[in-house]
């Protein structure tokens, strides 16, 4: 169990925050976290917004301002992907202020630093657990429990009304939308369903929507069709099983005719030698999706996770309970994808002149650059930049695709 470690630890160390006033809309201003040698240097607020029927969904957020100019720097709102993986994962792992020093786990409270790369240097960040059932979040009602992509959508739109009534000084800041992975089908459908109400002009506040942003986003059917070239051009595979693979198969690996043998001995061939590697990031050990990268922080001791599950043991730190079990990924989430197909609304977004900024990591098997490279092409646009590298510190930290825009106006 110790690959649990660290998903039981962020449960442990934000859970105090989470239990207290947890249907207040403001929320609560955190300024310790257990860990973390002193007082926070940013500004951390945790709580609860009713939506849906009655307010039967209560989400979860946690939000932290910019660290720059909060008063005029970008709002956005962040979504994690999996979907029913708590924003956490994104605070924690992504793109937040904070993060844990990667040590080996010695039996004493791990300690928690600052990432130097946040976002939040030059951005303020709702994280918000969406769907219901995901991190914190939770329904007052079995019924409430049970959601959709477009139904999360909706709730997440009913979140952004509520809480900017409660921060009414962020109304004018440039608000953009983001996620990444499995959140590629529901961030487009929100930022539309935002700039629809905007145009109609019949709903306050008004949210200064100005775009969105994703990273590997799952975007259309038969994306799992990119993972074999994937495969093939980082060296996975050989080159008798890419060509076997291309001509059996036709382009179509994942959902096969029954009847076509050779593809189906291809495609298993495949899988079997690919099982030992991690998904989302072939260069890192696999593991459980719940626990990133367990050989950097734990050794073969005693584990963190054994330890919590006697609060008493730990120092100043006593666990109370929550609504249902905490899972950093909520492996009984109850949730139905609607949305198969998120081009249109790219194009919807796109055609009245929404920014968008589409990034990929070039070693996530899952869900490949060259996918989305695909759905980009296809749009049609016009190129602006061509293909370049992209420095930081005069080092190449990465490559930008083809700058493309349309002609229409920024909003």
């Amino acid at each position: 169990m110790k690959n649990m470690a660290k998903t039981e630890l962020c449960y442990c160390l934000f859970l105090l925050l989470a239990v207290a006033e947890h249907a207040a809309a403001t929320g609560s201003t955190v300024k310790f976290l257990p860990g973390f040698q002193g007082q926070l240097p940013f500004e951390l607020e945790t709580g609860y917004v009713g939506v849906g029927d009655s307010e039967d969904v209560q989400l979860f957020y946690y939000f932290i301002e910019s660290e720059s100019e909060p008063d005029s720097d970008p709002l956005m709102l962040w979504i994690t992907g999996g979907p029913g993986c708590s924003a956490l994962s994104g605070l924690i792992y992504e793109i937040g202020p904070i993060t844990f020093e990667a040590v080996e786990y010695n039996g004493s409270f791990p300690t928690m630093i600052l990432n130097p790369y946040s976002w939040t240097k030059v951005s303020s960040i709702i994280f918000l657990d969406l769907p219901v059932g995901t991190g914190f979040s939770y329904a007052t009602t079995p019924a409430a429990l049970q959601s959709s992509d477009l139904q999360a959508s909706e709730h997440a739109y009913q979140f952004l009304l509520k809480w900017f009534v409660d921060h009414q000084e962020f109304l004018e800041n440039p608000f953009y939308v983001g996620g990444d992975s499995c959140s590629g089908m529901v961030v487009p459908v929100i930022t539309q369903i935002i700039a629809i109400k905007n145009e109609i002009m019949e709903v306050e506040p008004f949210i200064n929507l100005k775009g969105y942003l994703l990273g590997n986003p799952t975007t259309f059917e038969g994306e799992d069709n990119y993972r074999i070239p994937f495969a093939y051009g980082m060296g996975l595979i050989s080159d008798e099983l890419y060509e076997s693979l291309k001509s059996n198969c036709k382009g179509e690996y994942f959902n096969i005719n029954p009847s076509n043998v050779l593809c189906l001995q291809d495609v298993q061939t495949f899988n079997e030698l690919l099982k030992g590697i991690n998904n989302p990031h072939i260069l890192e050990p696999k593991c459980k999706r719940f626990s990133p990268r367990p050989h950097q922080l734990f050794g073969e001791r005693r584990s963190l996770d054994e330890k919590l599950h006697e609060p008493n043991n730990l120092p100043g730190l006593k666990c109370r309970g929550t609504i249902g079990k905490w899972e950093r990924c909520a492996s009984n989430l109850q949730y139905q994808m609607m949305v198969t197909n998120s081009i249109p609304y790219h194009e919807n977004l796109s055609s009245k002149g929404y920014r968008s900024l589409i990034y990929s990591g070039d070693h996530d098997k899952l869900v490949t650059f060259q996918s989305t490279q695909a759905w980009i092409k296809s749009l049609n646009y016009s190129v602006v930049d061509d293909w370049r590298s992209w420095t930081v510190d005069n080092e190449v930290a990465g490559l930008v695709f083809d700058e493309r825009r349309t002609l229409w106006p920024t909003p």
